[in-house]
């Protein structure tokens, strides 16, 4: 892949519900070092998109390509699946994702929560894989929770446990479901903390956010989808401050008054 090649790549999807289509026809791209944040209402289809990205749902029609490389498919339409198993667990490894609700593994501690993945999946030393996730642990600021369960935590350092899981399995991108919906003002601030710092970095990041300020603050490339397309997408500049369609101007009127 050259530096040039799009980390992630989505063309013409479609994605339905038996006879209900949820993502009507949507292209976006994401190049290496792009936080690319997709908003839009309740429905409008951006944690079904993200999920297709990673392969957790299966689209309808349409490609997407991971570094230049397309997903190889089998079947039409509703019956259309992925064709190749080992592509998908690599593809699925290279695009971690952070859920709204945690999911850590209420059994293991952190460490073990975060060390998981990498052994089982990436094959990893089991040394190697807990100064890794010691390191990513210390990097959300949770470095002294090694040892203690997920449900001694917050829900701010939870999420951030996560987060800490997703990046220690190295991915060449991020994919974020609304990460800090499911906690509370005080809380949120810690996680969006951890999220600009990696946007900082470089890193590839794919966030759905109900967040304007995250998205405005953190984002290469901003995407407005309303009932399965897009209806704008630009830089923040573009579409928080030189707004173009209504539907957006009432969706962000909306979430003024609602935050």
């Amino acid at each position: 892949m050259t530096n040039s090649t799009p980390v992630l790549e989505i063309r013409g999807l479609h994605k339905s519900y038996g006879e209900l289509e949820v993502i009507k026809g949507v292209d976006i791209t994401a190049n290496r070092g792009d936080v690319v944040s997709l908003i839009g209402s309740s429905g409008s289809g951006k944690s079904t998109l993200l999920r297709c990205c990673n392969l957790l749902e299966d689209s309808q029609e349409g490609d997407i390509l991971f570094k230049g490389e397309p997903i190889s498919w089998t079947g039409t339409g509703l019956g259309r699946r992925p064709a190749d198993a080992k592509q998908v667990l690599r593809i699925r490894t290279n695009l971690s994702m952070v859920f709204q609700q945690f999911n850590l593994w209420a059994h293991m501690t952190i460490l073990q929560n975060v060390m998981e993945a990498p052994i089982t999946v990436l094959g990893r030393e089991r040394g190697e894989a807990e100064a890794a996730a010691r390191k990513y642990l210390d990097k959300v600021g949770i470095g002294d929770k090694c040892d203690v369960y997920p449900a001694q935590l917050s829900g701010g350092q939870q999420q951030r446990a996560a987060i800490a899981r997703a990046l220690c399995m190295e991915p060449e991108a991020l994919l974020f479901d609304e990460p800090t919906s499911a906690l509370d003002p005080e809380l949120e601030q810690e996680v969006i903390k951890v999220i600009k710092d990696l946007a900082a970095e470089g890193r590839t990041m794919m966030i759905v956010t109900h967040d304007m300020n995250l998205a405005a603050d953190v984002s290469d490339q901003v995407v407005f989808l309303h009932q399965g397309l897009i209806e704008e997408q630009g830089s923040p500049d573009e579409v928080f401050g030189n707004t173009r369609s209504e539907r957006l101007q009432g969706f962000l009127s909306s979430t003024r008054r609602n935050g």
